[in-house]
């Protein structure tokens, strides 16, 4: 998978063009926008926006190379103002020139815009370059000054750090997961995803309707745990199921762990937590032996006495790269353990 890097803040005629296919969606269906279309075009778009409006971007004809390779469902960073402001998905992507001089009419003396693309979902965000520049391996003081496409390592660096999926791929993945066919339990449907294959998370997002694209503050939190649990010597997965996508799964010596991670530790994220970790739990590759849930700050007593009720630790931050552990009472754990596991025992 493809990572655009797309500026579309710094002029006046960029904005314009934001606010005019961005901010707001456009109807390809319109005689002075369909009669350019060609018949393939006309039919990727009405295949992926069946109600005939669609938000577009694009790029002059300079970024042809780079954007050779670009497909449905790759990611895209709108970049401007120091921060990654929104992110897309690409849905139809093609070259007409007639279309984009429509969309974008060209100043006088100025570029025509070449390569058109449409976004499947739009999400925003408030990514400061220097984490951006981090995940990619660039300079702290690097803007981004025009078009990129990551490919390979650093777009899955983007991808993984900032925890992105786009639509197109766990749609991909669902019918794997739900597709029931007889003598197939519901562990045979689990898969297994390491660390960096995985972009996605299911709560403590802003999910639009497509696009899922993490709480910056939460993705923070887990790189910052996988990383004390690597020092430990322990690998961080993640597993795919019917019910979603856990945050971390780990295995140890100890037994298997599924964690889910909150951007703060209110009592509505505990409780989102605990929802979550009794959901994810029977789907545990292996009989889950803990689950976690793993906050910024220590939640408030009550919140913790919540987590424990149900035999469920409480990871919180204390500082820097330290992790305090408030376990449940071993014996509610064993008793609850049994919840935890019924549904697997149950479809075997």
């Amino acid at each position: 998978m493809r990572v655009l890097i797309s500026p579309s803040y710094g002029s006046a005629g960029t904005r314009r063009h934001w606010a005019d296919t961005v901010d707001q969606f456009v109807d390809f269906t319109a005689p002075r926008y369909d009669t350019v279309l060609t018949t393939e075009q006309r039919d990727q778009l009405r295949a992926l926006h069946e109600d005939g409006n669609a938000r577009f971007w694009g790029a002059t004809p300079a970024h042809d190379g780079k954007l050779a390779d670009v497909v449905t469902g790759d990611v895209v960073l709108f970049t401007g103002q120091n921060q990654v402001r929104a992110i897309g998905e690409v849905g139809a992507i093609f070259r007409n020139r007639a279309l984009a001089d429509l969309l974008w009419p060209p100043q006088a003396g100025g570029q025509s815009w070449h390569t058109v693309y449409s976004l499947l979902d739009l999400v925003s965000t408030d990514i400061p370059y220097a984490e951006l520049n981090a995940a990619i391996g660039y300079r702290p003081a690097h803007n981004f000054p025009g078009q990129m496409v990551l490919r390979g390592s650093k777009a899955r660096s983007v991808l993984e750090a900032f925890m992105i999926t786009p639509d197109t791929e766990w749609q991909t993945l669902v019918p794997q997961l739900i597709g029931r066919r007889s003598g197939i339990r519901d562990r045979d449907l689990v898969r297994i995803a390491a660390m960096e294959e995985l972009r996605t998370h299911r709560t403590g997002y802003r999910r639009s309707r497509r696009l899922i694209v993490v709480d910056r503050r939460e993705a923070v939190l887990v790189r910052e745990y996988r990383q004390h649990l690597a020092d430990r010597g322990l690998t961080a997965q993640r597993f795919y199921c019917a019910s979603g996508i856990s945050d971390i799964y780990v295995e140890s010596i100890d037994g298997s762990e599924v964690i889910e991670a909150k951007s703060t530790a209110s009592h509505l994220h505990v409780r989102q937590a605990l929802a979550q970790l009794l959901d994810y739990g029977p789907h545990s590759p292996e009989p889950a032996q803990r689950l976690t849930g793993l906050f910024p700050e220590v939640p408030a007593r009550e919140d913790v006495e919540l987590l424990h009720r149900y035999g469920i630790d409480c990871v919180h931050r204390e500082s820097p790269g330290i992790f305090r552990r408030l376990p449940a009472v071993s014996e509610r754990r064993v008793i609850m353990r049994e919840i935890w596991s019924g549904a697997n025992r149950v479809a075997e």
